[in-house]
């Protein structure tokens, strides 16, 4: 019973929609209406406010790390806090706060190997970090980071169950990632810029 609430209360802390949330207090601005129309940390980058989207990546990877954490005080197994992780992201990406439809899970799932593997988290920011600052496609940078978490877990000798959540979490990535796929081979994929942009209702 413990376990089964625990698994309901790291669902709901992943489904808090924290793009929503900050985007409609700061700005008044309804974030589904605005640039790809993601609740997510990079669309309200691009979209409403830099540093509100930094903000937003903080608390999403905060919203992951967390239940991750403590997870093993309430059950040390390794297979019940990969469930926690699981249930985690799938909150942030159908979020029952917003009908079922929630972001891309690149920010919680940050946020949760940071609670497994930091060093191999670093190691993988890094990689998204060059990848941004090459192609400026903020979705190219995290499915290149997505993919490349598994190939370090294993290099590092973490558990096979480990390595195994991290493959899933990358498809989960890469499928949230289709559309901006076929952006990207169309050439209509936004970039990344540093210059201010104005917020666009649509």
């Amino acid at each position: 019973m413990k376990t089964a609430i625990y698994l309901l209360m790291a669902y709901l802390c992943g489904a808090i929609p924290f793009a929503f949330i900050i985007s409609k207090y700061f700005k008044s601005v309804d974030i589904r209406k605005c640039g790809s129309g993601n609740p997510g940390a990079t669309n309200v980058f691009r979209s409403v406010s830099k540093p509100l989207g930094i903000l937003t990546f903080v608390l999403d990877a905060l919203k992951g790390f967390i239940p991750v954490y403590f997870a093993g005080f309430i059950n040390p197994s390794i297979y019940f806090i990969l469930a926690v992780a699981l249930v985690t992201v799938i909150g942030h990406v159908y979020t029952v706060f917003l009908n079922f439809k929630g972001g891309k899970g690149v920010a919680t799932g940050c946020g949760v190997f940071i609670a497994f593997a930091p060093m191999v988290t670093v190691i993988c920011f890094l990689i998204f970090a060059i990848t941004l600052f090459i192609s400026k496609y903020v979705a190219l940078s995290s499915m290149f980071a997505a993919i490349a978490l598994p190939i370090i877990l294993k290099i590092f000798n973490y558990q096979d169950v480990i390595v195994l959540f991290a493959v899933i979490l990358a498809m989960i990535v890469i499928i949230r990632h289709l559309s901006n796929i076929k952006r990207i081979l169309n050439g209509t994929e936004n970039k990344i810029v540093l210059k201010k942009k104005e917020v666009k209702q649509i």
